[in-house]
Formats: C-alpha cells, structure tokens, sequence
C-alpha cells in the first residue's frame, strides 16, 4: 500500500502538492517486476535511484523513483548493460526535467487525464470513442508531445503489464489502432510525392509501431518516406535502394547497438547511391562510434529528428 506523507522538498515550487504518495520496496517490486534485491542493488552500486528513507531507515519510492525502475528496465531489455544505464538516462532526462518548469504538475496532470480517457476507451474495445480522444489530443498538441509525452509512454505501460486476464488483448486492440492511423497519417504526408526517403528497422530491434512512428516524425510536405516492412533483410537494402532510388535510406532501432553494427552500416554506406542515417536511441548510443562516418546519426527525439536528416542532406552538418 501506498504511503502519504506531508513532507516536501525545499525546491517544490509554490502551489505544486504538499502530499505525496511513497511507496514501500515490496509494492515497488509488485509494480515493476524487479526483485527488492536487485532494486537494492540498483541503488547501492548504480546510484540509478534515490529512495527517500523513513526514520527507521526503510525504503520510500515516488511514482517518479517507479517510473525510473521501468525506463532501467526497459533499457535492460534492448540489451544495455546496467552499468551504462545511468548515462544515458543522464543524457535523456534533462529534457524532461526542463519541462518541469512550465510547471510539470499541470502538464502532467493534462497528459495523465488524457492517457485515462484513452485507457477507458482500450479497457472497453470502443475503437470510435478512442478515435475521437486521438483526434482531440492530436488538435491539442505537437506531433512529439502527442506521442512521446502521452501516447508511447502509455503504450509501453500496457505492453508491459498482460499479466491480468484481458490485458493483452487491450494491448493488441490499442497498438493495431495505433499502426493503422500513424500508417495512415504517413501516407496522408506523402500524397504524390516521390519516395525521396525509405525508413527500415534493423530487424528485430523494435516493434512496428515504433518504427512507424519515426517515420512520421521523419514525414513533410517536401519529402516524401516510404516504410520498409519490417523483417525487412538487410543484406537486401542495396537491391532496393537501386529500384526505388531514394535520397536517403535511414535505418531504425531501439536497442543497444553490437559492436559489429558500425563495420556493417559502413559497408551498407558505401554499396549505396544514396545517404545513410540512423534514428532511435541505437543512434545516440552508436553516435562516438560512427562520428567521422559516412553514417549519419538522427538521434531519437521526434522534435529534431526531420531537422537533422534535412541538415544532413543539405550537407550542413557533419556526421
């Protein structure tokens, strides 16, 4: 069970809740699947997280320490050692923290109010019910703010949790009414244009879902991209650059990059008529690795994404 407490940091800005709820290492294990002993450890040698103690000494978490656990987590499951897990939650979460500031607990307090009418529409299989609150929060925000603040954080917490009766088929309901309207957005963009950019995932490092995502945010009215299905091969890339002759070909992934994949980009690079990039949190992850490359490294955040393939394709920034 949760616990309330009065107390609050000396930073809190003025107006935020005075009353916050902790929860005990038991719950926290309950809610991310991650043992007390590990979490322990997580804190001890990792520093990843920062429990507030009780005078007695025991294990206090806020909804934001729980958070935390579930972006390690999930960081763990692309394949990155827990050891590198902190810099690149160091190198992801300024952003968050800047946007604190506007302030975070009425933004939040938005964005969860949203995420609950799309969770009433899922939890029911309304499918019109939750096309009008994607309508509505798509008339409200950014394309970025709408899936990377809202809609993919809730996404994930439901991939996350099937272990009740019900909860994957919500899933599945709501990740197939998702790839069908980006799919249907993507191609909205694109109209007559040429298939100036070809999107593809590196195979087996993300879902489908994500890999079209990107590729909206890589979506405008000058350009027009072109999504790969994925299980795309990738020694065939070169066959298909040479048919569909794009400007440039970005790969996509979401997990931690091999120490093989910068030889394999480089050759890939260098088979092909067109630019190479990549995109998704691989990219920053392999960025030290290919600097000096003839590979281009888009980063992960929908907001600069387009702007930087554009820069790179104009030949203002060097990879």
């Amino acid at each position: 069970m949760p616990v309330i407490t009065d107390t609050r940091p000396a930073s809190t800005a003025p107006g935020a809740l005075d009353r916050e709820e902790l929860f005990p290492i038991r719950e926290v294990a309950r809610l991310t699947g991650v043992n007390p002993v590990t979490l322990r450890a997580w804190e001890r040698r990792y520093g990843l997280i920062q429990p507030t103690r009780t005078e007695s000494g025991h294990r206090l978490y806020s909804m934001n320490d729980i958070e935390r656990v579930r972006s390690i987590v999930d960081w763990i499951d692309r394949g990155v050692a827990v050891s590198k897990v902190g810099k690149i939650l160091a190198k992801t979460e300024p952003a968050k923290v800047l946007a604190n500031f506007i302030p975070d607990d009425h933004v939040q307090a938005d964005y969860k109010q949203w995420q609950e009418q799309i969770q009433q529409a899922v939890s029911a299989f309304d499918d019109q019910q939750l096309d009008r609150v994607y309508g509505q929060i798509f008339s409200s925000y950014t394309l970025p703010v709408v899936f990377e603040a809202i809609i993919l954080p809730l996404w994930r917490q439901l991939l996350q949790r099937q272990d009740a009766f019900g909860q994957t088929s919500e899933w599945l309901f709501f990740d197939g009414f998702l790839r069908a309207r980006v799919l249907q957005r993507i191609v909205m963009l694109r109209g007559a244009q040429p298939r100036r950019i070809i999107v593809s995932a590196l195979a087996g490092q993300c879902r489908e879902l994500e890999l079209l995502v990107a590729a909206l945010f890589l979506s405008g009215n000058d350009s027009g991209v072109r999504v790969l299905t994925t299980g795309q091969p990738f020694d065939e890339l070169t066959l298909v650059c040479e048919k569909v002759k794009p400007a440039a070909l970005v790969l996509f992934s979401n997990h931690a990059p091999g120490p093989e994949l910068p030889r394999r980009l480089n050759r890939l690079a260098m088979s092909l008529d067109c630019q190479l990039m990549l995109a998704g949190d691989a990219s920053d992850l392999a960025e030290d690795s290919l600097a000096g490359s003839s590979v281009a490294c888009l980063g992960n955040e929908g907001a600069t994404m387009r702007q930087r393939m554009k820069q790179f394709m104009a030949g203002k920034l060097d990879t």
